[in-house]
């Protein structure tokens, strides 16, 4: 009983602090540029000049439609990929299959920007520099490791007399998966898609170096020159990221209650 009373304020507690950098971005992006009164402070009036001066300044309409391309692509590439990858190995315990999944998840420790050099020589031999495909391409690459070991994970959970009883009624192994397996995916797959999408969307370490002409820039190079430019004015650069981050936020809210269930089964139980 005393546990479950204590659990509300504790909810709100954590509620409360992850609203206040909202809270402080909000109050700042309201304000002109020389409204010298705390951060803290609501201001009387409502200065929406910075959301249109920032878009059109930064030029954050290009910059967004370039992040959706690469993150809606990227996140479907990685989303086939995965799940395609996971079925078999899940299901098919032999030792390539082990073998396979055990060096995915070795990768996971590997930091990406070891590899950072080769792999940018790589995609220069293939003119791949300011190009959508790369990037897409490279995002695909770093984000499967951590996709199939959540998929896979997620399928073991899955009766596998389902598939001894779809097998039995003539279907393949194919069938089984788009059938069968695939329906069930839902919760991991909304995980998988918000975990892949706030990391595709907020990338600036591959960006930075593939991503060097201004016209395929994504809104984290953006915002970082603008921010660069404009750093003396507050507002300005607030409501720049208020307006960088309504997508993704859009998003979780509507898969949201799929991504706890989804991301437990997945790595927990697996």
């Amino acid at each position: 009983m005393i546990k479950a009373i204590a659990k509300y304020p504790a909810a709100l507690l954590i509620c409360v602090l992850h609203s206040v950098p909202f809270f402080l971005l909000l109050n700042v992006a309201l304000k002109n540029q020389y409204d010298t009164s705390s951060k803290w402070v609501t201001p009387n009036y409502v200065y929406l000049d910075n959301f249109q001066d920032v878009w059109e300044k930064a030029r954050l309409g290009q910059a967004i439609t370039n992040t959706l391309l690469i993150t809606v692509f990227s996140v479907l590439l990685v989303v086939v990929v995965g799940m395609l990858a996971a079925y078999p190995l899940a299901r098919l315990r032999t030792r390539w299959n082990n073998f396979v999944y055990t060096f995915s998840i070795a990768i996971l420790i590997v930091p990406a920007l070891t590899v950072l050099v080769p792999l940018y020589k790589f995609v220069v031999d293939l003119h791949g520099i300011n190009s959508y495909w790369a990037i897409i391409l490279i995002h695909t690459t770093f984000f499967l490791p951590t996709v199939i070991f959540l998929f896979t994970g997620f399928i073991r959970t899955i009766p596998r007399e389902l598939d001894d009883a779809a097998l039995i009624d003539g279907c393949n192994r194919y069938e089984i998966f788009f059938r069968i397996v695939f329906p069930l995916l839902k919760p991991v797959t909304a995980s998988v898609i918000i975990l892949t999408m706030l990391g595709v969307w907020n990338d600036y370490r591959f960006s930075l170096f593939f991503l060097q002409r201004r016209a395929v820039q994504t809104v984290p190079l953006v915002l970082s020159q603008f921010f660069s430019q404009y750093q003396n004015n507050l507002p300005l650069a607030a409501a720049g990221s208020l307006l960088s981050m309504i997508p993704m936020t859009l998003i979780y809210i509507l898969l949201q209650k799929y991504f706890i269930s989804g991301l437990a089964e997945g790595a927990v139980k697996g």
